[in-house]
């Protein structure tokens, strides 16, 4: 994610101390309104999300059917995020990870069209029938921000939380993907390797050594105008820089999570205040996504032992590292498959890499989603296997499950070691 965007100076160093007052209450009530703005998306999030049902359609008979619960497969919670242009990249993305057992939340940002998101909703009624029958899609219908370094996007995060929360009481793990990711199993795959992890750990990758970036990303100030302004997606600077926190220690890492679902109700519900004053500080923090469930999970008591500091997510950095991730290409495509990983990123769209992971990785037709043991019609070119459904409460892994069965005990080993787990 650039930095790009409007940058203005908030405050000039030799301003006196009147002015440097006023800008400090301006940024007070910006974090109060951005607070006051999350709480209203929370309140007006159970009715905003399209669902997608069509009469005729056994909904309530599909939905029985799946078998949800402490004693049953995991059930996942998707966020899909992306940005204007991004529709078509995330009915492809939705289409590889669906799964009648799970729930989904389509989130494009406020800056694309409604049209988009007609047409992302009509793409998924037309090419994932179950979707509809099981009613486990929906689609954010009045989004947040897009601003890329600012607390929009984690405002949007929480809202998508929220609703998941608030339509489904039975998911086990929240998995955020933006359209540049994609998977590398299929959920058959990933939900039987995860039927043998115990649903209290977070996959987080997490660090508390800040080093040289502790002047950029804890000190310095921004102010996402997304917050308070309709259709802005810039931020403002500050040109004066806050002490680091001694309250709480600032963790930061990978913005993409797996998270449980109590913790997330943690975050969300706050039974205890610390979810909210971070939430308070980490508006005015640039790139907040990638620090805020970091430091509330690694400064909680109740939560600090249960992380896994892994993101799940093969990707391939510069030297030295950018902010983001450089893009994947067929050169990648042996290692990416042998890491045992779940996911990727970043790619780009509808390359020849993505379509390599379709035909070799997840057998998926060009049409419909991902083939699991849930899909019942007859295979053809011209008919979607997956137009029919049997037992949804059964998971056939196939070839690359053992290597993430492996990548994933590797991970758990170091997590009961404690290495590199919320230290400071």
């Amino acid at each position: 994610m650039g930095l790009g965007g409007m940058r203005g100076g908030i405050g000039g160093g030799g301003a006196g101390s009147g002015e440097r007052w006023r800008w400090i209450l301006f940024l007070s009530l910006v974090s109060v309104s951005f607070l006051l703005s999350f709480l209203f998306l929370f309140l007006s999030a159970y009715s905003s999300p399209t669902r997608l049902r069509l009469p005729g359609l056994t909904t309530a008979r599909a939905a029985a059917g799946v078998r949800r619960g402490p004693d049953a497969l995991p059930c996942l919670a998707y966020l899909l995020i992306g940005g204007r242009g991004d529709g078509h990249r995330l009915l492809r993305l939705l289409l590889a990870v669906y799964h009648p057992r799970n729930r989904y939340i389509l989130h494009l940002s406020a800056d694309a069209s409604h049209e988009e998101r007609r047409d992302l909703a009509a793409g998924v009624a037309a090419a994932a029938p179950a979707a509809v029958s099981f009613d486990n899609v929906a689609l954010v219908g009045t989004p947040t921000a897009g601003t890329p370094v600012g607390s929009s996007g984690l405002a949007g995060t929480l809202r998508a939380a929220a609703v998941l929360l608030r339509l489904h009481p039975d998911w086990d793990w929240f998995i955020t993907l933006n359209a540049a990711d994609y998977p590398l199993v299929t959920q058959d795959d990933l939900i039987h390797a995860l039927s043998y992890v115990p649903r209290e750990f977070n996959f987080i990758d997490h660090t508390s050594d800040i080093g040289q970036k502790e002047s950029e990303k804890v000190q310095s100030m921004i102010v996402d105008a997304g917050i308070y302004l309709s259709g802005r997606t810039n931020f403002f600077r500050a040109t004066q820089k806050r002490p680091s926190p001694d309250a709480f220690k600032f963790f930061t890492g990978s913005p993409w999570v797996i998270l449980n679902r109590r913790f997330i109700e943690y975050c969300v519900l706050g039974w205890e205040n610390l979810p909210r004053l971070l939430l308070m500080y980490f508006n005015n923090v640039m790139l907040p996504q990638e620090g805020y469930f970091h430091s509330v999970i690694c400064n909680s008591l109740d939560f600090r032992n249960s992380t896994v500091n892994n993101d799940l997510r093969y990707k391939v950095w510069d030297d030295p590292p950018q902010t983001e991730p450089l893009f994947l290409s067929m050169a990648h495509y042996d290692k990416m498959v042998d890491s045992g990983q779940p996911f990727a990123r970043r790619f780009q769209a509808n390359g020849p890499l993505l379509d390599k992971i379709d035909e070799k990785l997840l057998k998926r037709p060009g049409h419909g989603p991902v083939p699991g043991a849930w899909c019942a019609g007859r295979k053809s070119w011209f008919i979607d296997p997956c137009s029919q459904w049997s037992d949804v409460n059964v998971v056939k892994p196939g070839a690359q499950a053992l290597k993430l069965q492996q990548y994933i005990n590797r991970t758990l080993e170091e997590a009961d070691s404690g290495a590199k787990s919320c230290r400071p």
